[in-house]
């Protein structure tokens, strides 16, 4: 028996870095894993890895279009939904002085209205009385990342007031913000100065080590059980310490 059995999952961002861990750790708990992803290719092979309970539907969740038949194949093959992971996400580094508007108009439909979009047009897949809403936030405050940082920080003000928005529906909503994790994305956002933005982050972390998909994929499995039947609107920092020194 699966932590998860008979339970309906949404990742976004599903085919790498921690969506990908995720999904794979709901299905093997025995939910049955919708991962959606912009690049056919890569939500193949995710798909392929993650092996069983599992549908890939093509996407990019600032579309409505794309948006809506996400959740048209979830009624379809499963009828409602219990678990949301609303995970996709872009950034740049740009520093002020460079910030272009087509960064921050991508940025902002992803990060903000993607994920508003996400979340409004699952409500009603939602049994009453249950559900967990998990958002991805962040802890990033560096130099060049300050639209990044800012669709983040309005990703935990949604969350503050869709707590409110659900009162009494038994909907929780939460954020979890990660710290340094190395993924595919490190490698886009720096490059050939990766390690040595990697080796600065392992550092000034507490702990001593960078974070791995699988501890931001634990904390996934938490929030989406009901061990966490009482935790609402929080923001859970995955980051070693950091955030707090």
């Amino acid at each position: 028996m699966g932590k998860f059995d008979g339970k309906v999952a949404v990742v976004t961002g599903g085919t790498s870095g921690i969506g990908l861990q995720a999904a794979k750790q709901l299905a093997q708990e025995g939910a049955h894993v919708y991962i959606m992803g912009r690049r056919q290719a890569e939500l193949d092979e995710a798909v392929k890895q993650i092996g069983n309970n599992v549908t890939g539907v093509q996407g990019d969740i600032s579309k409505f279009e794309d948006l809506d038949k996400l959740y048209a194949t979830v009624k379809r093959q499963s009828g409602h939904l219990d678990i949301l992971f609303a995970n996709a996400g872009v950034g740049h580094l740009q520093p002020l002085g460079e910030i272009t508007e087509e960064m921050y108009e991508k940025t902002f439909a992803v990060n903000v209205k993607g994920t508003i979009f996400t979340v409004q047009k699952a409500l009603p897949l939602f049994p009453d009385n249950v559900g967990s809403i998990i958002l991805t936030g962040s802890r990033a405050n560096s130099a060049a990342f300050s639209v990044y940082g800012a669709s983040k920080a309005a990703i935990r003000q949604l969350a503050r007031n869709w707590i409110l928005d659900l009162k009494g529906t038994g909907i929780r909503v939460n954020v979890l913000s990660p710290g340094f994790v190395s993924t595919p994305a490190y490698d886009y956002l720096f490059g050939e100065n990766k390690d040595a933005v990697l080796e600065y982050a392992k550092n000034i972390t507490p702990l001593g080590r960078l974070g791995t998909v699988e501890d931001l994929a634990n904390a996934v499995m938490y929030l989406a059980s009901s061990e966490s039947s009482y935790v609402n609107g929080i923001e859970l920092f995955i980051d070693g310490g950091v955030g707090q020194v």
